[in-house]
This record gives C-alpha cells, structure tokens and sequence, in this order.
C-alpha cells in the first residue's frame, strides 16, 4: 500500500489547483463518500476532524455530545473572509434549534491549533486572528442536543440549493465524534457511495416477473 500523504501535501496539492475548483467541491472534503474523492484522500481530513485537540476545543463551547456535520477547505483566509462578510455562516445550517462551534485549523501550518469559535460568537474580526494568504480548514460541528432536519425544505437547506448548487446537505453524513445522540439524528444516512439512476429500479425476479 502507498504511504499516506501529510496534511500539508494534501492541502498543498489542493491549493495548487485553486484555480480551477469550485469552492463547493471542498465542502465535505473529510467524507470518503462525497465528491471531494476525486480531488484528495477525505480519510486525511477525517483524521483532523477527529483528532483529540479538535474534539478537546469543541468541548469548551458544545459540551460532551458532539456531532461532525461538514467540513470545508478555504485555500486562502481571505476567500473565508468574503464568506463570513456576506453572512453565509450559520445560513446553511439545518440544526434546530441552531447552535454550534466552528473549528479553524491554520492547515499550512507545520503544527496547526485548533481555534474553536461559538456560532453565535463568529463574527467578521475572525479573519484578523489568521493568516489571510493562509489556507484554512473549517470544521464545523453541532451539539447533539440539537437535530439534523434532513427535510430538503428546511430554509437552511433551500438558501444552499440556491446558492451552492452542488451542495447538498439532506443527505451528508453525521459523524457522532464525543458523547451520546440525544436529538435522535440520522446517523446512517450518507455513508454509502450514490446508487446511479438506472441501477435504481427493481430487477425482473424482484418485480414477479421472469428472466
């Protein structure tokens, strides 16, 4: 087997290609069933966002239950900047009742600290405390007191059908990183490869039918 590449390879090989990828493709990227497999290897990113420094900084803000529920990659502190500016944190979020913690990791950094930030509490001086030519990682998280709304009509989930159209959080999977499920969320959704359409009917036998 070959051996696996360091956070900094991956995030560098990414960066090398900002350009020409979709900040939308770099949501999920810690999934190894999201799209994000055809850029990097997700199960690098998974690590990070069950890494111990980054579960111990959720704790201070969520408490013990927590729940991982995306995760994106900025190639520059800057692009995040526009991000909080327009206000899109938390407008995506189908939590209720919302809450949550954001975790920023400094990815280009040698030994990168988790910074951990309440979602109530993220405002646009986030940028100032970060390197803006920086990549970061976002890692953002929910207390699992809270539910997951798979419903593609939540508000939450139609603000990002129109305006990230190749996101699609109804049906993302949850990751229970500390603690209990409290809320009953959906922790089985997403964690398969998408069936294609035509494999989706019934085969004949299933049907009554004959070969």
């Amino acid at each position: 087997m070959p051996a696996q590449m360091s956070v900094r390879e991956a995030v560098a090989a990414i960066v090398a290609r900002k350009t020409t990828i979709r900040q939308e493709r770099l949501s999920g990227i810690h999934n190894p069933w999201g799209h994000a497999i055809g850029l990097t290897d997700p199960w690098i990113f998974l690590g990070l966002c069950e890494s111990q420094g980054v579960v111990d900084a959720a704790r201070e803000i969520l408490g013990p239950d927590i729940i991982l529920w995306d995760s994106e990659l900025f190639a520059e502190m800057s692009s995040y900047a526009d991000f909080l500016r327009e206000g899109r944190e938390g407008r995506y979020w189908p939590v209720t009742p919302l809450a949550g913690a954001v975790v920023f990791l400094p990815v280009g950094q040698a030994d990168p600290r988790p910074l951990a930030i309440g979602l109530n509490e993220i405002g646009t001086n986030v940028p100032e405390m970060l390197d803006p030519s920086e990549p970061i990682y976002v890692i953002r998280l929910m207390p699992s007191t809270s539910h997951f709304d798979r419903d593609p009509q939540h508000p939450a989930h139609r603000a990002c059908m129109e305006e990230q159209v190749l996101i699609n959080y109804a049906n993302r999977a949850l990751w229970l990183l500390s603690g209990v499920d409290r809320a009953r969320n959906d922790l089985v959704t997403g964690f398969a490869a998408a069936v294609p359409t035509w494999a989706s009917g019934a085969l004949p036998i299933q049907r009554g039918g004959d070969f």
